[in-house]
């Protein structure tokens, strides 16, 4: 049985975060609302699907990037990112990228599968390190490396195609 009460502290301790952090990668205050709502209505449903295995915030960052790529992906607009923008190098963060860069790589990373679709908006709009992708991703810092570099080699070899 639920404990609402649980519940409702963890919403109101931990939705404004989600929210931020939804809006940062979708740019819209609605998108983002709704993904805190359809967060929060999973984990209500369904509370074992934290498993404890990192603290709840982390977990919750994830969750939220995963539900982002996933309504980044299904968007109609599927123009491509030129890779020259993007992967360039581990600087590369989203406070280096122009307004239309991010769009574009929300754009690009549609057609990405989701591993290294999750490891490249780390990456490239949140600036995390290797080791920080590494540990929201529960893998080793080569598997991040090795999913950014598939990441650019697909943009390398995709360009111009459509998405």
């Amino acid at each position: 049985m639920r404990d609402d009460h649980v519940f409702e502290d963890l919403y109101k301790s931990y939705a404004p975060s989600v929210f931020r952090r939804a809006r940062q990668l979708l740019g819209q205050d609605a998108d983002a609302y709704e993904i805190v709502q359809e967060l929060f209505l999973s984990i209500f449903e369904h509370p074992e699907q934290y498993q404890g295995r990192s603290v709840m915030m982390t977990f919750l960052y994830s969750a939220t990037t995963h539900a982002c790529l996933n309504r980044i992906r299904n968007g109609k607009n599927r123009e491509r990112l030129r890779h020259d923008h993007f992967l360039s190098d581990e600087s590369t963060t989203a406070s280096r990228l122009t307004p239309e860069q991010a769009a574009m790589l929300h754009r690009a990373i549609q057609a990405l599968p989701d591993d290294i679709g999750q490891a490249a908006i780390y990456f490239a709009i949140d600036g995390m390190t290797h080791q920080e992708i590494a540990e929201v991703m529960h893998c080793s810092r080569r598997h991040v490396g090795d999913l950014l570099a598939r990441a650019a080699d697909w943009l390398r070899n995709n360009e111009g195609a459509p998405c």
